[in-house]
């Protein structure tokens, strides 16, 4: 008996001895393949890991790698899959905070196109999910983590993501003015101030109420909103950042409201 059970011990420690060394060459090779950029073979190699060891210590590691993976190969419906599965399958993981920002990153690169400089008019019914999706992200993690290593840039792109979103809002504003769809142009205007008070192209969707005030005949409303233009392009000519105002206090066209 004692001989039986020494050796089904043996047996079971090299059983498992093997499969640790089995699942830590795999993940060698994964990664090698990962450093090399062949980011096809590293997501199959990671996923033959978790099939084969779904429990052992490199199955959380492998998710976050293929989501990676699948970003580097700008396959970013596949990276944000395998980032939402990461988060639900591990929430209280030390590198969550990672994840999301990841999930960031992804969006943010996925339709970046949309507020470059050659914005075209035509397009200003198409919905900016991605950057949307990708400013819910960041907020996410600086409100969850603050103190994350990631936080900081997180909050860099948050401030370029407002002020994308509302130049691109202010853009469809634009662009229904110059059809005269007055009422149209107001209410997306309206909308930046109210979305993005602070961001630099509020100035802009003021301009583009005065001018579709002055298209319906509003004059009152016009001279009010060319009152609040005059009165602060100089104290706030100067300021080119967009920073966000203690609650208590209004943004600087709120005065009049």
């Amino acid at each position: 008996m004692l001989t039986a059970c020494s050796i089904f011990t043996s047996k079971g420690d090299k059983s498992a001895s093997e499969k640790a060394d089995s699942a830590e060459r795999i993940y060698a090779q994964a990664t090698e393949q990962m450093n090399d950029a062949n980011y096809a073979g590293a997501i199959k190699l990671f996923e033959t890991l978790q099939s084969r060891y779904p429990y052992g210590r490199y199955a959380q590691q492998a998710q976050m790698e293929i989501a990676y993976a699948y970003y580097k190969q700008s396959e970013p419906e596949s990276a944000l899959s395998a980032v939402e599965r990461f988060i639900k399958q591990y929430p209280k993981s030390s590198h969550v905070d990672y994840a999301y920002y990841l999930k960031g990153l992804v969006n943010f690169d996925e339709d970046l196109g949309l507020f470059g400089e050659g914005f075209q008019p035509d397009l200003s019914e198409r919905n900016p999910k991605a950057p949307r999706e990708a400013f819910d992200a960041f907020e996410d993690l600086v409100t969850r983590f603050p103190n994350s290593k990631y936080a900081a840039d997180s909050r860099l792109r948050m401030l370029y993501l407002t002020n994308a979103l509302a130049r691109h809002e202010t853009q469809i504003a634009s662009y229904y003015l110059r059809r005269g769809a007055y009422v149209a142009a107001v209410n997306r205007a309206n909308g930046v101030l109210i979305e993005f008070p602070q961001a630099p192209a509020t100035r802009d969707a003021l301009r583009i109420m005065v001018q579709a005030y002055d298209g319906m005949g509003l004059t009152s409303l016009r001279d009010d909103t060319q009152r609040v233009i005059d009165k602060n392009l100089v104290k706030d000519g100067a300021r080119s950042g967009v920073k966000q105002p203690p609650k208590n206090i209004k943004s600087w066209w709120q005065f009049w409201k």
